[in-house]
């Protein structure tokens, strides 16, 4: 009786086919020529293997769980990513939403409107026995101290009236904030909460965060949000 050999030529040459087959009927579908491929060479080694040496039973149960495996895999793979779009989706409406409205972000710039007011607040660290808010014009120039006096620790409020040290009221554009706090007898930087208005969104990209381009204020992270106004 003539038998064919698991290992010999002819059913290398088998396997050869049926890769190159599935190879030209998938095309460049690399998911669908995996999961293919792995079925017709384990039914190609099955149909080729010695009667009088058959494959071990352990081995086809391990190829079997292998299948399994890959395609779970695959389909868990299709179900992360469709959850990915669908958020992704879900907080580009919501962000769109912000466009043309205020927020108050983490920043120490804030653009001033002539003849109004600014609102913001600085983080404190801890209570402090005196806390100053100075600003500071496009050209680096000291306009204004803002004296908050003593304040307890977390977030403390401040309101700009628009005028300079010398009560006279400043050109509308960008002003920096720079905050200080004594904390225990030493002066200390603090980051300040100032206001903004969103003028578009920038989608993220591989995975990124979206950004909210501010106006005369360059982008924002949206995480870095601290409050939504109207």
């Amino acid at each position: 009786m003539t038998t064919t050999n698991a290992t010999g030529p002819a059913y290398l040459t088998s396997l050869q086919q049926q890769t190159d087959s599935t190879k030209s009927n998938t095309g460049a579908a690399g998911s669908a020529l995996g999961k293919d491929a792995f079925l017709k060479l384990l039914a190609t080694q099955m149909q080729h293997q010695n009667p009088l040496d058959p494959q071990d039973n352990g081995e086809f149960v391990a190829q079997l769980a292998q299948f399994s495996s890959l395609e779970g895999i695959q389909t868990l793979n299709g179900s992360v990513n469709s959850i990915l779009q669908g958020f992704q989706s879900s907080t580009a409406l919501q962000a769109s939403s912000l466009v043309g409205r205020n927020v108050v972000v983490q920043t120490d710039k804030a653009s001033l409107d002539a003849g109004k007011d600014l609102k913001g607040s600085v983080n404190l660290s801890g209570s402090s026995a005196a806390v100053q808010v100075d600003v500071y014009n496009a050209s680096g120039d000291l306009v204004r101290s803002v004296d908050m006096g003593s304040r307890a620790g977390g977030v403390a409020d401040f309101t700009w009236d628009g005028l300079d040290n010398q009560g006279e009221a400043v050109a509308s554009g960008v002003y920096t904030f720079k905050a200080t706090a004594d904390i225990k007898g030493t002066s200390t930087a603090m980051t300040t909460n100032l206001p903004a208005q969103v003028n578009s969104v920038t989608m993220g990209t591989n995975g990124g965060e979206m950004m909210l381009n501010l106006a005369g204020m360059g982008s924002v992270a949206l995480s870095k949000v601290q409050m939504i106004g109207i």
